[in-house]
């Protein structure tokens, strides 16, 4: 059976890789494309990364680059929900990506049907928020907080232990209401992880995909890459599109991207060649 997620209205099927189109409501993204406040710019966004194949837009209004400061909730929905209402009418499924419940709430309110959580829906009250609604939500895996989780990560074992917690989640998320297929699973690349540690996940991405959850996968311009490469943050376009091929070669059935165009140009030409049936 071709597996699903239920996203409100929205009922995605992944008989191909789905590509999420990042729109950061944000003075600070760590890929400089910030677009706080200018809500012209971000339709303008979002319709070309719809022309260019997005299946859904992530809208996020705080960032979360390694030694950010978090953002009090009025001010991240000072800065998202217009933009929401705003791309609403373009009939895309929406995401919004945050920790904080309140946030959550009105983000679906005003028309988000996913919820894109960093912190894996542990703030109290978040997994209520989702429960209450008929929102997907994408649970994702971090040690520590974008203030301290780049100091010294460690594990034992990466794979086993971002699995363990990962399903861990799910389950209470399910035992909550929120229903299987409302459910993705979101490694955290560069959250609380080395650079091995990254490329260790994604060597072993096939194990978490196993458990039948959609994978969500997002590496886009991330440091490692940089690591890998040498290449400035603005120039790894070509790292970003490479890392969400391997990433759905083992296993994940969305990437979160912020270079939609050419990363759904090369899953085209690789599901032409049958590398992903």
């Amino acid at each position: 059976m071709t597996a699903l997620l239920n996203c409100g209205r929205y009922r995605l099927t992944f008989d191909r890789p789905l590509v999420m189109g990042i729109i950061n409501a944000t003075p600070d993204s760590f890929s400089g494309d910030g677009i706080a406040f200018d809500i012209e710019r971000a339709v303008a966004q979002a319709r070309q990364f719809i022309a260019d194949g997005a299946d859904i837009l992530d809208i996020g209004g705080e960032s979360t680059r390694p030694g950010s400061d978090p953002v009090a909730a009025d001010e991240e929905l000072r800065r998202v929900l217009p933009v929401i209402e705003a791309l609403r009418p373009l009939d895309v499924p929406l995401s919004i990506d945050t920790w904080k419940p309140e946030v959550m709430r009105a983000a679906i309110a005003a028309g988000a049907t996913l919820v894109n959580d960093i912190n894996g829906l542990r703030a109290p009250g978040a997994v209520e928020a989702v429960a209450a609604s008929d929102a997907a939500v994408c649970i994702m895996h971090m040690q520590g907080t974008p203030q301290t989780m780049q100091q010294d990560p460690r594990y034992r074992d990466v794979c086993a232990e971002v699995t363990d917690f990962l399903l861990q989640q799910a389950g209470a998320a399910q035992a909550a209401g929120i229903a299987r297929d409302r459910i993705m699973l979101d490694p955290g690349f560069g959250f609380g992880k080395t650079s091995q540690h990254n490329l260790d996940l994604l060597k072993g991405l096939h194990a978490l995909a196993g458990h039948g959850y959609p994978v969500l996968a997002g590496l886009s311009r991330k440091s490692v890459l940089g690591r890998l490469t040498g290449r400035p943050v603005t120039d790894r376009v070509a790292a970003s599109v490479a890392a969400a091929l391997a990433s759905i070669a083992r296993g994940a059935l969305m990437v979160r991207v912020h270079d939609v165009a050419a990363t759904r140009d090369a899953i085209a030409v690789w599901q032409v060649a049958g590398l992903f049936e």
